[in-house]
């Protein structure tokens, strides 16, 4: 295992940040590493879900959500409850000596939204154990997260086709 381990962030606009970090849960349980994947916001069967709990093993995956936001006019309070309880979660996987790798997926966001603070997410960097690689995605990361991070890669979006009205397709964003 890596001496270190290293902390990664993937925001911005653009398309492609969970997609890197599961990019990366693939490739790192290829090499025998303990995956753990939290995703904030986040519930149902996302084929990406099925697939770690179905035929990989080395990746555990939770998810911290209480439905989809888009639409709402902000989150309730059974939205603040789910990240709360995810947050606790995620102090437990990355802290408890089972992970190689550990991701929290759109937790940058949550933080954005105000589900769990800035503070939060500089206190789980400071937890991380020695030798356990930290991945976190979502848009609008804070600079005082992007600090503290070894690698930032912002997406940018310069065009999606999502504007020209082509919805989530299964197998490519869902």
């Amino acid at each position: 295992m890596k001496e270190k381990g290293y902390i990664h962030i993937y925001t911005g606009n653009g398309k492609g940040k969970s997609t890197a970090a599961f990019g990366l849960a693939l490739r790192a349980a290829g090499a025998g590493m303990k995956v753990y994947i939290g995703q904030y916001m986040k519930t149902g069967t996302y084929n990406e879900v099925n697939t770690f709990r179905e035929h990989l093993p080395m990746i555990s995956l939770e998810q911290y959500g209480n439905g989809c936001l888009i639409g709402k006019e902000g989150p309730g309070d059974a939205d603040y409850a789910a990240a709360r309880a995810g947050l606790e979660k995620s102090r437990s996987a990355l802290t408890g000596g089972s992970y190689d790798m550990v991701i929290f997926d759109e937790i940058i966001v949550t933080a954005h939204l105000g589900l769990i603070g800035e503070q939060d997410i500089l206190d789980l960097i400071e937890a991380k154990p020695k030798g356990v690689e930290l991945v976190l995605t979502g848009r609008y990361a804070k600079q005082g997260v992007t600090e503290r991070a070894d690698l930032v890669t912002e997406m940018v979006e310069v065009k999606h086709y999502y504007n020209q009205g082509v919805l989530a397709r299964d197998g490519i964003e869902k």
